[in-house]
């Protein structure tokens, strides 16, 4: 499979949804373990299908990841109502993995409130400055190899220095579908993008320093549209190993949503990657 982030096996599992991932998924931080923005946005989707109501839709996610989701075996998806309503409803989501005792563990979970539609049209909206448009940044392809990651997975356009940049600016879009064979929701290609903030703007050399985030917060004001999702995000550090990224996600009409993850920095080293 190379299409897409995930393959459905069995959506009938007693577990829940059964997928395999692809090396698409896979984390800069290390090849056994995937990136959370195919694992958030892979929650995003089961929250979307679970009990589905045309006049609602999802508000705010926030997905904690519960230590390293492997890149391989498989993982299953369930999500339920946690508290129903009439215009107000929060919802959650679970995967699960196989431990290394080989029995099934929880590895991230989300929660989402779902709030009933009204008309707000005539509202004011505070004004946000504008990224540039697409046409404007820089191309950056995927790049050939075996080095396969889900940094390979996006086509994106670099309004700034991203990496070194107090605000870093870009464009990005996925080049692959969530799940095979499936057209993603505008949600769920919102959170296919929405975690690469936490490496924007972090002006700290990867070789010599560490940065994972626990978790993803995302408030959406306004469901976007369109193929592209912009970010704009800034890092913050404080004196003890622990640093905030805080974003603005637009589509090419405007911000969407605001972005918060907690971050663990650490200098290198042998073992990178937390328990």
């Amino acid at each position: 499979m190379t299409d897409a982030y995930y393959e459905l096996i069995d959506p009938d599992d007693p577990l829940g949804e059964r997928f395999v991932a692809s090396s698409h998924v896979v984390s800069t931080w290390g090849s056994s373990m995937q990136n959370a923005a195919p694992v958030s946005a892979l929650l995003v989707r089961a929250l979307e299908r679970c009990s589905p109501r045309d006049d609602c839709r999802i508000t705010r996610v926030v997905v904690d990841l519960l230590g390293p989701v492997p890149a391989a075996g498989d993982l299953w998806v369930r999500a339920r109502v946690e508290r129903p309503g009439t215009k107000i409803e929060l919802l959650s989501a679970e995967m699960v993995a196989t431990g290394p005792g080989g029995a099934p563990r929880p590895v991230a979970t989300a929660t989402a409130w779902r709030f009933q539609r009204s008309e707000t049209d005539d509202l004011p909206s505070t004004p946000v400055e504008p990224l540039r448009p697409v046409t404007e940044g820089q191309r950056r392809l995927p790049e050939d190899g075996s080095d396969q990651t889900y940094i390979q997975s996006l086509d994106w356009r670099w309004l700034n220095d991203i990496l070194n940049s107090v605000q870093a600016e870009c464009w990005a879009a996925p080049l692959v579908d969530l799940v095979a064979a499936e057209t993603m929701t505008p949600i769920q290609r919102l959170f296919a993008v929405a975690d690469i903030a936490n490496g924007m703007g972090s002006r700290l050399n990867p070789t010599e320093w560490t940065f994972l985030n626990t978790d993803l917060t995302v408030h959406i004001h306004r469901p976007p549209e369109g193929h592209w999702i912009g970010v704009r995000s800034e890092n913050h550090y404080g004196r003890d190993g622990v640093g905030v990224s805080r974003a603005t996600l637009f589509d090419e009409n405007g911000p969407v949503a605001g972005v918060q993850q907690a971050q663990l920095v650490r200098r290198r080293q042998t073992s990178d990657i937390p328990n």
